[in-house]
């Protein structure tokens, strides 16, 4: 083949791989805008219905000034997303310019025959290839490694309501066995991002849940069912939600006779705290953990300051409600996770993103040949994981970022009519973990730590952002492992370490010697029993014992204190009185009755005598037979 024939193949080779590049380029950003459109699209209609239905009640005028404080905000929400977007294609083009400049070197003019640009054209077409199908390809291909997969019965169900079911996660770890008699730990998962998350990538040690699970902690989990054919979970109130968690922890101390620890993860952690305010699970449950749980959201730089900007008419769960085929109303999930986006449009605006992405597959195709399975995992949960939920948790959420917690801890959600305070969780002596992320930018550490303005409460930073502890920490050689200490002197642990200082601390308690006070006590009771003996008046054994000795009539029942108490003399039920039976040993009581009834006749007042010791016997005078006589 000639040279020429040979250019010219290479010509027509890199023209077309230019053109598939152009390709790729439109591909990847329609998707990457058609993520993003398509919530914008939904929140349209919702609003276009909710206007024409009139839900919203006020008078033209006013709702025309907040359409133009609507289109203001837009507006403003628009202006800081295209400066974002130029900024990022600023960053590429700069970029770009330096990478081209070091291929050419001092080559000049750089179309001459080695056409040094050729090299960087391509490798751009390679990044953009990458982008558009293979990481597309390995977030597809990681969905078996990715989340629970209840269907294929690796863990096991072991209740349900009409909302909820209740799984205990089995150890990855097959040398790991599950000790019936440790304390259990149930898990409260977040509801719009998904439980899932909390089982990342468990054939690669990343798991929240099996983090507890391969410690040999009995570890359970409450998974919502679907809601799109659950009409009982579609209507569910934060009342049956905290019965189905009574009911669950009710079934969880019976298998292992031990109080649960209640384990809430973001949303869940909310819910859990909530749930235990109102002493509905004191019975059941004596130890908490959250982890980046909003707890005041209104203190979020973010989310916080996103709805607080919103104009107060389209401040409204209306807006982001799903009317059900079945007429239900429900929060529409994949709006509610476009929310979060919006309050941070400066890094997820779709432009950012796709560049964002695209320096990240290059980066990981260039060192180990392949889309790491954290990346994809991490990409599937965002494109996937988003869930409709029940309206009466949106508003509880929606309340703690709309209304500050109270200067005395009262938080402002009520459940069964009942107000929640923090300060009762300290009252009980329930021990909380409270973790947070340091970068959390979704549940910044302010919005999480606001319990302990109000109450003591043990503290865990965590480096990284909301899905971190999740993910990257849920490894047990990271190090940042649940199961470990960590931080200056180890002053901090995780949530796993915090359950197994609970159970050690248990363990310890019951196996504890017993108090030397305890041992005191036990000697004196062989003591009272010998006395015991001696005072056949006391205990009918012991008088059934002398009687058998004496060759008597038959014991007693009760004192002569106690004939002498009560109104109905018992020999009108026995046909005698045991005091005056000929040869019974009379008891202390029964001789100072006989002294006190003789002092009465004589109309003498009684002189105070020595008691006479126990073990001496006294035979009774002819004037006390005579008195107890006449009194039976």
């Amino acid at each position: 083949m000639t040279p020429v024939i040979e250019k010219l193949e290479s010509d027509i080779r890199f023209s077309a791989d230019q053109i598939r590049s152009v390709q790729h380029l439109l591909s990847a950003l329609f998707r990457y805008n058609n993520d993003f459109i398509h919530p914008y699209l939904l929140a349209a209609s919702y609003l276009g219905r909710i206007e024409m239905s009139g839900l919203i009640n006020g008078s033209e005028k006013s709702t025309s000034a907040d359409f133009f404080d609507l289109m203001r905000f837009g507006y403003d929400l628009w202006g800081r997303g295209l400066c974002s977007s130029l900024s990022a294609w600023g960053d590429y083009v700069n970029s770009a310019f330096e990478q081209v400049s070091t291929d050419t070197g001092s080559t000049w003019p750089p179309f001459g025959d080695d056409f040094p640009l050729k090299a960087f054209l391509s490798r751009q077409s390679e990044m953009l290839r990458h982008v558009d199908k293979t990481l597309p390809d390995a977030v597809r291909e990681i969905e078996p490694e990715y989340g629970f997969h209840f269907e294929r019965q690796d863990n096991r169900l072991v209740d349900e309501t009409d909302r909820f079911f209740l799984y205990q996660i089995l150890p990855t770890d097959p040398d790991v066995k599950i000790e019936k008699d440790t304390k259990p730990v149930l898990i409260i998962p977040p509801f719009v991002l998904g439980s899932n998350i909390l089982s990342f990538l468990p054939g690669e040690n990343k798991s929240y849940a099996h983090s507890y699970a391969n410690q040999g902690i009995p570890t359970y989990i409450r998974i919502m069912k679907d809601i799109a054919v659950t009409p009982a979970f579609q209507v569910m109130t934060m009342e049956e939600e905290t019965l189905d968690t009574r009911l669950f922890c009710e079934t969880i101390v019976k298998r292992h006779g031990r109080k649960v620890t209640l384990n809430g993860y973001c949303q869940g952690g909310y819910s859990a705290v909530c749930q235990i305010l109102t002493g509905k699970l004191d019975s059941v449950v004596d130890a908490l953990i959250t982890c980046v749980a909003p707890m005041d959201g209104t203190r979020s730089k973010g989310l916080g300051e996103y709805l607080k900007n919103l104009p107060p008419r389209y401040n409204n769960l209306l807006f982001g409600t799903k009317i059900l085929p079945n007429g239900n109303p429900v929060a529409d999930g994949q709006l509610m996770g476009w929310v979060y986006k919006l309050k941070s449009i400066a890094d997820q605006v779709p432009l950012v993103s796709f560049f964002r992405d695209m320096a990240m597959a290059d980066r990981m195709i260039r060192k180990t040949g392949e889309i790491k399975k954290t990346a994809a995992a991490l990409n599937f949960w965002l494109k996937n994981e988003r869930t409709d939920i029940p309206l009466a948790i949106t508003k509880m959420s929606f309340e703690s970022y709309k209304t500050p917690v109270t200067q005395d801890g009262t938080l402002p959600v009520q459940i069964f009519g009942k107000p929640l305070n923090f300060k009762r969780i300290e009252e009980k002596k329930i021990p909380w973990l409270l973790c947070y992320g340091e970068d959390d930018d979704l549940v910044e550490k302010e919005t999480a730590l606001a319990p302990a303005d109000f109450i003591e409460i043990e503290t865990v930073p965590f480096p990284k952002g909301h899905v971190a502890i999740a993910t990257s920490w849920s490894h047990p050689e990271s190090e940042f492992a649940l199961h470990k200490r960590f931080g200056p002197e180890n002053r901090f642990r995780g949530p796993v370490r915090f359950q197994l200082d609970l159970n050690q601390a248990i363990d310890d308690a019951v196996s504890a010697p017993k108090k030397p006070a305890n041992k005191k006590t036990a000697k004196k009771k062989p003591a009272q029993k010998k006395t015991s003996e001696k005072t056949p008046a006391k205990t009918p054994k012991t008088l059934k014992a002398k009687a058998k000795k004496t060759d008597e009539v038959k014991p007693v029942t009760k004192t002569a204190k106690a004939q002498t108490a009560s109104k109905k003399p018992v020999a009108e039920k026995k046909g005698k009185s045991s005091a005056a039976r000929p040869g019974a040993e009379p008891s202390q009581t029964q001789k100072k009755a006989s002294v006190k009834k003789s002092a009465a006749k004589s109309g003498k007042a009684e002189s105070p005598k020595p008691v006479t010791p126990r073990s001496e016997k006294t035979v009774p005078s002819a004037s006390a037979k005579k008195t107890r006589k006449a009194k039976t």
